[in-house]
């Protein structure tokens, strides 16, 4: 492949501000931003890469002051805000950006792995190859990895257990449920095309006559549920898990354990509270970043084994 130039658009912040500056930079630039941190130097960057320059440059980094302006008036810790523009020497990306994406173990059960990676597993160990792309969900975002971690903690070798995934994304969660041994599995997504992705990632993975995939929308679930579920992933945005906290409880089977995810740190008491309200108790939590995921169990009625 043909080396090219490309041009970055960056901006260092802070970990608390991570998630808004990277949803901003990307809806003034209309390119996906992606996050660089280095944990020795404890700087975050977030960055846009364009194939060429854009013509409008000055409109947009005047819509960027703009919403830096609102982003401090509210107190989100924004960083000194400044866009930085350089344009980056020629080289085959699609290659060297191979070296960055490296094989993630969950524990000693499940290892990710792209397909590039000569990664041998562990005895015993699972292994889901995914390689990264536009679609949500690699397992090296912290509400990803939160995820993943509850599936190898809550699988019970020998029992059967049935998950579902809801907002599935690129099929990563549902993909190692099938390898870790849950059954059935059932995953869904309004995205159409993070549906088509995770139906390419379970046919590459050789589970794709285990997991049935449908596109869905979590607000126009049915109430009360026709099928419930042992273990139910939700890696949703929080306006999301708040809204539809009734009908994201009723997919969850006596006993059965919620695992909600894409919560921010400020954001979780508020989770926490709505869900407990509906009768489910907090199990486990866990702060990455700014991010702060929960599992909480779907209790027993009083007297009942």
């Amino acid at each position: 492949m043909k080396a090219r130039v490309l041009w970055q658009i960056s901006v260092a912040t802070t970990p608390d501000a991570e998630a808004t500056l990277t949803a901003g930079l990307t809806e003034i630039f209309g390119a996906p931003a992606v996050v660089h941190s280095d944990a020795l130097k404890g700087t975050t960057t977030v960055s846009v890469y364009l194939p060429a320059s854009p013509p409008d440059l000055a409109s947009r980094r005047a819509a960027w002051r703009d919403r830096l302006r609102v982003w401090r008036r509210a107190g989100l810790p924004v960083g000194a805000g400044r866009l930085r523009v350089r344009k980056l020497p020629a080289e085959n990306w699609a290659e060297s950006w191979k070296r960055h994406f490296r094989p993630l173990e969950i524990g000693t059960a499940l290892l990710l792995k792209p397909d590039w990676s000569r990664r041998k597993p562990r005895r015993g160990q699972a292994v889901v190859v995914l390689n990264p792309g536009l679609s949500f969900g690699t397992g090296h975002h912290a509400t990803t990895g939160f995820c993943l971690r509850q599936l190898v903690a809550l699988r019970q070798p020998g029992t059967r257990q049935s998950f579902l995934d809801m907002g599935t994304g690129s099929g990563l969660l549902a993909i190692a449920a099938v390898k870790l041994g849950y059954a059935p599995v059932h995953a869904f997504d309004y995205d159409p095309d993070a549906v088509r992705v995770a139906a390419a990632n379970a046919r590459r993975n050789r589970v794709a006559a285990k997991l049935r995939l449908w596109r869905g929308n979590v607000t126009e679930l049915s109430v009360p549920a026709r099928r419930r579920y042992d273990v139910v992933c939700a890696n949703l945005t929080t306006d999301l898990l708040l809204a539809e906290s009734g009908r994201i409880v009723a997919r969850v089977r006596t006993g059965g354990t919620l695992v909600l995810a894409g919560i921010l740190h400020q954001e979780f008491a508020q989770v926490r509270t709505a869900y407990e309200n509906l009768g489910m108790q907090r199990q486990t939590s866990r702060r990455e970043r700014e991010w702060r995921s929960g599992s909480f169990l779907c209790p027993r009625p009083r007297g009942r084994g």
